[in-house]
């Protein structure tokens, strides 16, 4: 049967296909290959960042020395910092960086640093002897010792051992901490610091830190200048050298030396303290007082800032301000943003008595007598050897008793007593 006009015909014949149409089809195939092969392994994929070539450690080295040499050491311990992170495994790094913070007072910094360093090669008599250098800037003088031993142990020539040991010894010395022999092992480590590194600013500069707290202003101030010399480009030198120049009777170029260290290292206060107290001593209150508020501004949590300013109003006749951070001083507070001030209790040491009679002496004569009752109290009981301080309390309370309230005569004091001076360092 024929089905008439049916699509399901068996008589219909194929169609032949296009040649044409077959060759863009193998052309388009032989495309899509190519992109999936060639192209796509070599494409970033979407939304992944594209990587950046990598700083070589050496370059972040080389820029930290070279902000080093321009006495710009913030920005070398960034670099030193960034040198780590590149290559973490570098205790050349550590040491290098561990000593730059040392000299910028990151005393804590720098001990993880110099321990990192002993972790990667516990052999590195340097490492060791900055560890010591740290811990006894924070006061840990046993532990310091040890650390000193360890390193001498590794390299019993090596100078940065007994330079760094010798300041140690005369931070401990300062504190009070020291024994017997203290100073005379300062002298040796300092002797031997000059023979094994002569020509190096730590052993001259360790050498002048002696010299300072035996009272050899002269000999001091030649071995800064030595390491200054070698090395013009650390703010502390300056102000060692400053601090000795001031002693030795030289204000302007104590001064000078001094704003020599705040340029180098704008943020530490010691410079415009020791600055203040140069003035005072001439006499120059408003420009003492106006560097002593520098000095809290930078460090608003040093207790020992605030006596010093209480101290230039005191002295420039400024009782009422001098009240305030002389009671800051005494017993402590916070700053505007929350920090503690740690108040100063009352000892026969490093002056302290003069804080506290000069503050009862302006309590007594502004007629607030229960107030200077209480430091009367406190000196009476707490410190009845010091014949100074205690004949201040007295006078004390005579002006109460008396009733002799007179704020313009705040500085008078008894017979022979010492006239306040700013607080050492």
């Amino acid at each position: 049967m024929y089905l008439k006009g049916s699509k399901y015909s068996y008589n219909n014949r194929k169609r032949r296909s296009n040649p044409f149409t077959v060759i863009i089809l193998l052309i388009l195939v032989a495309i899509g290959l190519y992109f999936s092969i060639v192209i796509v392994p070599e494409t970033q994929p979407l939304f992944i960042p594209t990587s950046t070539p990598t700083t070589p450690p050496e370059a972040y080295i080389s820029e930290a020395e070279q902000f080093a040499s321009e006495g710009r050491n913030a920005r070398a311990i960034e670099q030193y910092e960034k040198a780590i992170s590149s290559d973490p495994k570098n205790a050349s790094v550590y040491i290098s960086l561990a000593k730059m913070q040392m000299f910028e007072k990151q005393y804590s910094e720098a001990l993880k640093n110099a321990e990192n360093a002993i972790l990667l090669n516990g052999n590195n008599a340097v490492a060791h002897a900055i560890r010591g250098w740290a811990l006894g800037k924070s006061g840990n003088f046993i532990d310091a010792e040890g650390a000193f031993r360890r390193a001498e142990e590794i390299d019993p020539r090596n100078p940065l051992i007994y330079a760094y040991r010798t300041e140690v010894l005369v931070d401990q010395f300062n504190s009070g901490q020291d024994s017997l022999n203290t100073l005379e092992k300062a002298t040796e480590y300092s002797r031997q610091a000059i023979e094994y590194g002569n020509g190096m600013m730590e052993s001259h500069r360790a050498r002048g830190l002696l010299l300072e707290i035996t009272g050899n202003y002269k000999e001091a101030i030649n071995e800064f200048q030595i390491g200054i010399s070698i090395n013009p480009n650390i703010s502390d030198l300056y102000l060692a050298l400053g601090r000795n120049l001031r002693a030795d009777g030289k204000d302007s170029e104590a001064v000078a030396a001094f704003e020599r260290a705040r340029s180098l290292n704008p943020y530490d206060p010691w410079a415009p303290y020791y600055i203040s107290r140069t003035y005072s001593g001439n006499g120059e209150y408003a420009k003492a007082i106006q560097q002593a508020r520098d000095a809290v501004d930078l460090d608003p949590t040093r207790t020992m800032f605030y006596w010093n300013l209480g101290t230039q109003y005191y002295m420039s006749q400024k009782y009422d301000d001098a009240l305030t951070y002389f009671q800051l001083a005494i017993q402590g507070g916070t700053t505007a943003d929350g920090q503690v001030i740690e108040g100063i209790p009352l000892s026969y040491n490093d002056r302290i008595p003069e804080l506290y009679y000069m503050y009862g002496i302006v309590l007594a004569r502004s007629g607030n007598c229960q107030q200077a009752a209480e430091i009367v109290r406190l000196i009476t009981q707490g410190i009845p050897d010091d014949a100074i301080a205690v004949s201040n309390a007295e006078y004390m309370t005579e002006v109460c008793k008396t009733g002799n309230f007179d704020i313009t005569l705040a500085t008078a004091t008894p017979t022979g007593i010492e006239t306040p001076v700013p607080p050492t360092n």
